[in-house]
């Protein structure tokens, strides 16, 4: 009897045609808008950057809060600034469906005053705040990368998808800061930016998952592992594309093995957080490369019921809702290994994440 997987990635031919995409080239549609924003569906496009004084930005366009898809359209900018030696500044920018427009035939989101466009190589966002204005441009180093056709199906017939697209895997940023009643503040430094949507609530279909890029002297770093629910499997799915010199050397997942050691519990979510997290891609038994993150310092970490007050607060806890994400930072290193020894080693700093939908089984 064939076994049929509950969770899978769409790397078949068929899957390529059904969905109108190419194996080797990533065109600038797939970075537009790609759901309806109907109910159920979701959709955001996200940039992250470490600049040279360390100070951390991270922006997402989202057409709803990615934990409330059920309903209409309701856009949404968060910000997260986190600067050495000041206190972490946390933005989030409601709109109405009014406010929101998106063009499906290249990346150009618009909420308000704020946009986030680009041609898969220059990017320019802007965020409008009282508070608070960022300029940001983001220039690709290594070219758009899709694993696969960028979907992971769910079910024995393919019923639901996740979608993830990094369009930039590392780009040259440089983003100025012009906080209320400051002079601006331009920075330079590394970023990324990626696009995901789906067509159903993830906490449906996910678990958890962990999810990093980085830079490490000539080497350029995206890796994830998806944690499927019980519903599907536990399903492992891994994802990992390894870049030398703007040119990918390792992006074949069936070769990577991923290690979690020196896990604890986090205090605040009660979730288990690994300390390391070990990428080893074999091309054979003698060559290949290994990844280590190790984090260093917790950047962000919150529980999804905190992110409602009052009634709802106290129902959301009473329905044991239980997710929770956390952003790491430390230490990245790359390794290359020729005859069974290592040839070469970079090391640098990377910024990586945990997101749990559900409960720890």
């Amino acid at each position: 009897m064939r076994v049929v997987p509950l969770a899978r990635a769409a790397d078949r031919d068929e899957d390529y045609a059904r969905l109108g995409l190419k194996r080797d080239q990533v065109e600038q549609w797939e970075d537009g808008m790609r759901t309806s924003g109907g109910r159920d569906s979701f959709e955001w496009w996200y940039f992250d950057s470490r600049l040279e004084d360390g100070t951390k930005v991270v922006i997402t366009f989202y057409t709803k809060w990615l934990l409330k898809p059920r309903g209409p359209e309701a856009p949404l900018i968060t910000v997260d600034i986190d600067r050495p030696g000041q206190p972490a500044k946390d933005l989030m920018i409601h709109a109405g469906p009014e406010e929101f427009k998106a063009s499906r035939e290249t990346c150009d989101v618009q909420i308000k005053d704020s946009y986030f466009r680009g041609d898969l190589h220059t990017y320019n966002i802007k965020v409008v705040d009282e508070s608070v204005v960022l300029e940001a441009e983001l220039v690709g180093q290594v070219p758009p990368w899709r694993p696969g056709t960028a979907y992971k199906y769910f079910g024995e017939h393919d019923e639901h998808f996740f979608a993830w697209l990094p369009a930039v895997p590392q780009g040259r940023a440089t983003v100025t800061i012009t906080e209320k009643g400051s002079q601006p503040r331009t920075l330079t430094g590394v970023g990324y930016h990626d696009h995901n949507w789906g067509d159903v609530v993830m906490s449906k279909l996910l678990n958890h998952w962990y999810w990093g890029r980085a830079q490490a002297g000539p080497y350029s770093i995206v890796a994830t592992r998806l944690y499927a629910e019980k519903a599907y499997g536990r399903t492992e799915l891994t994802e990992f594309m390894l870049a030398r010199n703007g040119k990918v050397v390792a992006d074949d997942t069936s070769k990577v093995t991923l290690l979690l050691e020196d896990a604890f519990i986090d205090e605040r979510s009660g979730k288990p957080v690994a300390n390391l997290l070990i990428y080893d891609y074999k091309e054979d038994a003698q060559n290949g490369y290994r990844v280590t993150f190790r984090r260093e310092e917790t950047i962000l970490d919150y529980r999804f019921a905190d992110q409602v007050k009052g009634l709802k607060h106290i129902l959301a806890r009473v329905a044991n809702v239980d997710g929770a994400y956390m952003r790491f930072s430390g230490g990245v290193s790359v390794e290359r290994y020729e005859g069974g020894k290592s040839v070469e080693r970079a090391s640098d700093t990377g910024i990586w994440e945990l997101m749990y939908f559900g409960h720890v089984e």
